[in-house]
C-alpha cells in the first residue's frame, strides 16, 4: 500500500526551476565576455597543461566576437539571478525552512557516513529525511557561492564606482579569478546534481515538479528538525531535495 508524502512546497520549487534557465543563460553569456579576455590555464611559468578554453572550443560554439552581447544578458539576467536568490533566502528565513538545510554540529560527520554508502563501503540504509548531511552541506555552499558571485560580478562590474568591494576581494584581477572559480565550482555542481537526479529516478524528479512523493507506508520520510544525534545519516545522493 502507498501514500503520497508532501515534500516540497510551490515556493522551493518555483525558485528552483527558475534557477534552471538563468544560471544556464548566465554562464553562456559568460563564456562569451571572456572569450575577449581569455587568459586563464592550469600550468606554470610558460607551461600550460590546460586552457580555458581553446580556440576550438570557442569557435565550435560560435563565442568570438560576441561580447557586446554577452555583457548585455550577463548584465541583464544577473538582476533577475540576484532577484531570486535573495527571495530564496528570505522565503527559508520566514518560512524556517533554514533549519532543514543549514548543516549542524554533527553534519561534517554525517556527511563521511553518508559518502561511505553512496559508495557502497557502509551498509545498511539509514531512515530518509528530507535532507542528509551531505546536502546541508552541499545546499548551504551553493548559497555561499551565490553571493560569492553577485559580489565579485558587482566588483568586475563596477571596479571604480565600487573600489572598496573590488579591494576587499584582493583588487580587480582577484576579483575576476573568484568570479571564474566560482562559476566553475557552479558548473560541477549542476552537472553532478543532474546525474544524480537521473540516478535517483522518477519519485525524486516528481517531488521538484509536483510537490510530493508516492511512498509505502513504511517508507515515509521525516522531515522534522533537530536530528537526533545519535541518528545515522541518511542515505540519497545530492539530488533529493
Amino acid at each position: 500500500m502507498k501514500r503520497t508524502v508532501k515534500k516540497h512546497s510551490l515556493a522551493i520549487r518555483w525558485f528552483h526551476w527558475l534557477n534552471f534557465p538563468l544560471l544556464a543563460i548566465m554562464t553562456w553569456s559568460g563564456l562569451l565576455i571572456y572569450w575577449a579576455n581569455d587568459i586563464y590555464k592550469l600550468g606554470w611559468g610558460n607551461k600550460t597543461i590546460l586552457k580555458f578554453f581553446p580556440d576550438s572550443f570557442n569557435k565550435a560554439l560560435n563565442l568570438p566576437f560576441r561580447l557586446a552581447e554577452g555583457m548585455a544578458l550577463h548584465f541583464v539576467f544577473m538582476w533577475i539571478f540576484t532577484i531570486n536568490g535573495l527571495l530564496y533566502v528570505l522565503y527559508l528565513i520566514f518560512s524556517k525552512e533554514y533549519k532543514l538545510i543549514l548543516p549542524n554540529r554533527h553534519s561534517l560527520k554525517e556527511a563521511w557516513h553518508v559518502i561511505l554508502h553512496d559508495l557502497h563501503l557502509r551498509k545498511g540504509t539509514p531512515p530518509q529525511k528530507k535532507y542528509n548531511a551531505a546536502q546541508r552541506i552541499a545546499y548551504t555552499g551553493v548559497i555561499i557561492m551565490g553571493i560569492g558571485m553577485l559580489l565579485t560580478g558587482m566588483a568586475i562590474y563596477k571596479p571604480v564606482q565600487l573600489n572598496w568591494l573590488c579591494a576587499i576581494l584582493g583588487g580587480y584581477e582577484w576579483a575576476r579569478a573568484e568570479h571564474f572559480i566560482l562559476t566553475i565550482l557552479f558548473t560541477l555542481f549542476f552537472v553532478v546534481h543532474i546525474v544524480q537526479v537521473m540516478m535517483a529516478g522518477w519519485n525524486n524528479f516528481r517531488s521538484m515538479v509536483a510537490g510530493f512523493e508516492v511512498l509505502p507506508l513504511k517508507e515515509e520520510m521525516d522531515v522534522s528538525e533537530p536530528e537526533p544525534a545519535a541518528q545515522a545519516p541518511t542515505s540519497h545522493n545530492l539530488n533529493n531535495h
